[in-house]
């Protein structure tokens, strides 16, 4: 007599809601990776829109009831002064040229004078501002860094170091709703990029830390030390 089978085993179990979660939030995380490699791919040759930084400043104008104009206007790097260039160059990545993306001397220069309590700006590189500008905004978390970290070899790979340049100097804050250097030209000095001269140059470069809280005129000591580096990198 041959026997039955065991009627109590046990069914397979269902996969339950937090795996199914888990499963879906790396899908849409994935997409969204994509979707961003896809603008970076696309920004070689096309102009952003806008960008993440813009979108917030928008929302928090109009979270709070503030006026809120923006400026912005992209031009390409033939009409940005060469000083203004190696200006911003020599005050937020010194050796722009030499990494791929990341400046692991800057950063651990950064973290000894964070200790010391003595930090003028990051180690971030400008691929790496430019990436935090496009898609994430001014925020600081692990997540948004992890994001930053798989994006900036893919913006170095795409982009290349000339259109970088040239995305960054177009797209960055450089005060209340003023984005790009066209827009912080007209804004601070009435004129066109391609007319800035050296001094005003580091003037305007030496407010990329905190633009919302700096103004030109009064970046006397640190316009002096930007100079300095660029006579140093035979700028």
């Amino acid at each position: 007599m041959t026997e039955s089978p065991d009627r109590h085993t046990k069914a397979p179990l269902r996969k339950g809601p937090l795996r199914s979660f888990v499963r879906w939030l790396l899908i849409g995380l994935t997409l969204l990776w994509s979707l961003a490699v896809l603008i970076l791919a696309v920004g070689r040759w096309i102009s952003p829109p806008t960008t993440a930084v813009h979108m917030q400043r928008r929302l928090q104008a109009w979270i709070h009831r503030t006026p809120y104009h923006e400026r912005y206007e992209f031009v390409p790097l033939s009409q940005i002064s060469l000083d203004f260039q190696h200006a911003v160059i020599a005050a937020e990545d010194a050796r722009f040229y030499q990494h791929h993306g990341f400046d692991w001397h800057a950063i651990q220069i950064a973290a000894e004078d964070d200790l010391e309590g003595g930090r003028i700006r990051g180690g971030s590189t400008l691929t790496q501002q430019l990436v935090k500008n496009l898609f994430f905004g001014t925020g600081r978390s692990i997540v948004r860094k992890g994001a930053e970290f798989t994006l900036v070899p893919v913006a170095e790979l795409v982009l290349g170091k000339r259109r970088i340049l040239e995305l960054y100097l177009n797209v960055v804050e450089w005060g209340p709703g003023v984005y790009g250097v066209e827009s912080a030209s007209r804004y601070y000095y009435r004129m066109s990029a391609r007319n800035i001269d050296r001094q005003q140059a580091v003037q305007l470069a030496a407010i990329l830390p905190l633009p919302l809280k700096r103004r030109p005129d009064r970046m006397i000591h640190y316009s002096a030390l930007i100079l300095e580096r660029m006579r140093q990198a035979g700028w």
